[in-house]
């Protein structure tokens, strides 16, 4: 079955953001009211959960976006998504990483293909059947897309791939230096690179040290991870199956129930039963049939300051000023963020964060920015969550 992105396929297209993360390596600017993807960091009115919408609009239809969110959020995503309808934010009542998220975001889209089918029950439903078919774009709510017309032909190839082919599909990016902050895909035939091409996985590789991630880098022969994958549905059910049975019995307790006024109740109850693991580490890493497509639309992952530096406007001494004003003196490498209307006088400073948000002032360096996490666990600890 092609997908030509026509009504009928397009109808056929599902929209899974994931966006209950806290950012906490983007503190003191990212906090538990108010994290990145609901910031707009670069000025144009857009937070990255809206710029993250609107670019699936051309290939899903609006009632087919689904947002997986905390629960604490869930107001928050109404404000800034206003033309969503309510049941269309699925909220996690606890944190259980990105392996459940996708399996509750799975479950409520076959309660929906089974409504649309006319059965009382997704148990009931012929997941081979022509009629059931339907693709899922699964993608986080904080990435930066540089070249979005690239990013959706290359999503049209993946539509079109995972239309006809059971296998598990992700997006990799082209290396640009050993990061240790990502997740790294081998490739069986890395010679056969070239852009948008569907190649077969070797390996997964999830954030190595600063000495493996060299070696990947030079090698050639691995993509960074993007975390945006593709799946047709009865793909990614039979890997929960097969690789997670213990996730895949949780939501099969509630097969007549997705997609009725009974599922916040029954995911009230039964998510936070479902083990913390990620979608790489449970399903990616053991599926067989995995693939990749060798991308190329200007990817950032904005996890970091780091990321958010690197794609910054840089003056002559290698500095990015995000917001506020500020006045450097023999000082290079900085990354600096004020409230609107402050100033920061920076002087011998080199490869620093400076970020002011509120009360709060962060002053770390660049390289060190990935203990943030537990710099955030320690304010949590000492202040009990004055600062968070």
């Amino acid at each position: 079955m092609a997908n030509n992105i026509d009504k009928l396929s397009r109808d056929r297209n599902f929209c899974v953001i994931m966006a209950g993360g806290v950012g906490s390596r983007f503190w003191p600017e990212s906090r538990n009211n108010r994290p990145k993807q609901f910031l707009d960091f670069f000025g144009t009115g857009q937070s990255l959960l809206q710029m993250t919408v609107n670019r699936f609009r051309e290939l899903v239809p609006m009632e087919n976006i689904l947002i997986v969110t905390n629960v604490l959020y869930r107001d928050l995503m109404l404000e800034q998504l206003p033309e969503l309808k309510p049941e269309q934010i699925l909220c996690e009542p606890a944190r259980r990483n990105t392996a459940p998220c996708v399996a509750y975001a799975v479950s409520h889209i076959s309660g929906i293909i089974g409504r649309r089918l006319g059965v009382k029950s997704i148990a009931d439903v012929d997941w081979n059947d022509d009629a059931s078919h339907a693709n899922i774009i699964v993608a986080p709510s904080d990435h930066l897309i540089l070249r979005e017309d690239k990013f959706i032909d290359t999503l049209k190839v993946g539509l079109d791939y995972i239309s006809e082919n059971d296998s598990l599909l992700t997006l990799g990016m082209r290396p640009t230096r050993p990061e240790t902050g990502y997740g790294y895909i081998q490739l069986e035939k890395a010679k056969h690179k070239c852009e948008n091409a569907v190649l077969p996985v070797k390996t997964f590789t999830e954030k190595p040290n600063l000495e493996l991630a060299k070696v990947f880098y030079e090698s050639g022969e691995f993509l960074w991870n993007s975390g945006i994958f593709l799946w047709n549905i009865r793909a990614i059910r039979k890997a929960f199956r097969t690789h997670q049975p213990s996730i895949a019995d949780v939501f099969k307790k509630g097969d007549e129930l997705m997609n009725t006024p009974q599922e916040e109740a029954f995911i009230q109850e039964m998510f936070p039963t479902c083990p913390n693991i990620s979608l790489d580490y449970g399903i990616m890493e053991k599926a067989a049939d995995v693939r990749v497509i060798y991308a190329d639309f200007g990817w950032s992952d904005l996890g970091t300051w780091g990321s958010l530096y690197d794609i910054g406007n840089k003056d002559g001494h290698r500095n990015v000023a995000l917001r506020g004003n500020t006045l450097f003196y023999e000082s290079e490498g900085n990354v600096v963020t004020l409230p609107e209307g402050n100033l920061a006088v920076i002087e011998g400073l080199q490869d620093m964060i400076v970020a002011q948000n509120g009360k709060v002032l962060l002053i770390c360096k660049k390289q060190d920015e990935q203990s943030l996490r537990q710099i955030v666990a320690d304010v949590e600890s000492k202040f009990h969550g004055e600062f968070n």
